[in-house]
């Protein structure tokens, strides 16, 4: 059966963007005067935190730096610039879609999927990405879009893909998640969704108990609306 919706998770997803936040981070730090650097493999370790200001709060509390409290009493300020840098670098061309993703959004687009967005990062840091990716007002392709704080708990916690499928009005069975993090699909199979996973830089380390399917990229097979409702009818649990 054909999914009737697809639902993008967007960092690392979408593109890959993570690096991106990783600089703007780290600009962000140097420009607050917190002497703050966040290298690969710190940063890795703190994916696993879902959300900026979270990802902050969670390296004060458990790597105590020289400035914590002071950042902590900041943290809001800081993630918004933050995100204003991410803009400005993605603007310029920080990040490109992962491969195959503009061609089956075109595809879905065309045979009538409706599509959404459901991820942690907030709806500046989407639409930056968007338009610098597929031009202006290219969030307009997606019917849905939750994003950010729109949801008080974060994924792993489901609630952002119920919250997507709430505003699509569709069921669970009528749509297929794509995630790169086991955060990520941990949250679209606790909503009942079937998940398709293509591993990003920095969760490529991780396993995906439970996807209908692992792959490099859109691209490698080429993943088709064809492609998904085979691995949908496959899935044991679908």
């Amino acid at each position: 059966m054909r999914a009737e919706g697809i639902i993008f998770d967007v960092d690392g997803t979408l593109a890959e963007t993570e690096e991106v936040h990783r600089q703007a981070f780290n600009e962000t730090f140097a420009r607050f005067g917190l002497g703050w650097n966040w290298d690969r493999t710190l940063y890795r370790r703190l994916l696993d935190v879902t959300g900026g200001k979270e990802r902050i709060r969670a390296f004060v509390a458990g790597d105590d730096p020289p400035d914590g409290d002071r950042a902590l009493d900041m943290v809001a300020e800081l993630h918004a610039a933050k995100n204003t840098r991410y803009a400005e670098l993605v603007a310029g061309g920080a990040a490109r879609l992962r491969p195959g993703i503009a061609r089956l959004i075109e595809e879905a687009r065309s045979s009538g999927v409706r599509l959404a967005i459901a991820t942690t990062t907030s709806l500046p840091n989407v639409e930056a990405l968007l338009d610098a990716a597929l031009g202006p007002g290219a969030a307009r392709l997606f019917d849905v879009i939750g994003a950010g704080d729109v949801v008080p708990a974060k994924k792993p916690a489901p609630d952002i893909y119920r919250y997507v499928l709430d505003e699509l009005r569709m069921p669970t069975f009528a749509c297929v998640a794509v995630e790169d993090s086991r955060n990520g699909l941990d949250a679209a199979r606790a909503a009942g969704l079937p998940t398709l996973v293509t591993p990003s830089l920095y969760t490529r380390h991780q396993t995906f108990p439970g996807a209908m399917a692992v792959v490099p990229d859109l691209e490698t097979p080429p993943v088709s609306l064809a492609t998904l409702a085979k691995w949908r009818s496959a899935d044991s649990g679908w």
